[in-house]
């Protein structure tokens, strides 16, 4: 009998709570997650939906192993990341990668595109100079951004640019896991198409998979392959994208749906131009 091969990522329990301090008043706590669990099979993309504020981009720093979580645990590779120790998780950080809404605020405005892809590596302490530049062509070429642009500034590049730019940054350790937060909210529609398009061109040749965060149900189902939708700090209803999106069973799911401008009355899966 051929056995079911264990996911990349699989999320159980998972709690995250903020201790809030006021002057003048009793300590309390803000619950950002509230026991949740996810799987998330290899090369494969699964979308984090919900309005602001649900709890998504917490569950990504958790992953992301930036923030501890209160209990739970966080499997990657079978090994939990919620309990391993901190030279332990320094080996696994570059194994998954986070992609920002606004790639502005993650790159230095005053460093070169091929600096900003090389230090990841140069932090790692990977590669001699030369390889880490000849590298860093390489995914100049991978996200599609010309070579001549290598020498520019950041702040020279365009919002899609910068966005490929944050792309080719997170490959350059070569990752399996993506994180990518809201990474297409700040653009504009026929730029989101393009980016989204490259998303999966590179899921197809590098065999990445995704944790696709964002609160727009129709890209997250152009996107997806599985959709889990989250409400104050909990996932209230998931399934494979076509089936959750075509006869939705929560409430919260229905808003979102209803709040998705892209979507046909007949068919709830967008077209997104390609480009």
């Amino acid at each position: 009998m051929a056995t079911t091969p264990q996911p990349l990522l699989r999320v159980e329990n998972l709690t995250k709570r903020y201790s809030i301090r006021k002057p003048f008043a009793a300590k309390s706590e803000l619950t950002a997650l509230q026991n949740v669990s996810l799987a998330l099979p290899a090369k494969s993309t699964l979308a984090l939906v919900g309005e602001s504020g649900s709890g998504k981009s917490t569950l990504a720093l958790c992953i992301a192993c930036l923030e501890r979580p209160t209990s739970g645990s966080i499997f990657f590779h079978q090994h939990d990341l919620a309990t391993l120790p901190e030279n332990q998780l320094r080996q696994i950080r570059p194994q998954i990668q986070l992609v920002f809404q606004d790639p502005a605020r993650s790159l230095n405005p005053r460093w070169s595109a091929l600096d900003l892809i090389a230090e990841p590596l140069v932090i790692q302490n990977w590669l001699s100079a030369s390889a880490r530049e000849k590298k860093a062509f390489q995914l100049l070429d991978l996200v599609a951004l010309p070579r001549n642009s290598a020498h520019k500034l950041a702040e020279q590049f365009s919002g899609g640019q910068k966005q490929r730019l944050a792309l080719a940054r997170a490959l350059a350790l070569a990752p399996q896991l993506l994180l990518l937060d809201e990474a297409l909210s700040a653009l504009d529609c026929s730029i989101q198409a393009q980016i989204a398009n490259l998303l999966l061109d590179l899921q197809s040749q590098l065999g990445l998979t995704y944790l696709f965060i964002t609160h727009d149900l129709a890209m997250a189902a152009y996107l997806s392959h599985q959709i889990a939708v989250m409400r104050l700090g909990q996932i209230v209803e998931s399934g494979p994208a076509a089936q959750l999106l075509q006869a939705p069973q929560h409430e919260a799911t229905r808003a979102l749906l209803a709040a998705a401008p892209r979507f046909a009355s007949t068919s709830p899966i967008p077209a997104l131009v390609d480009a």
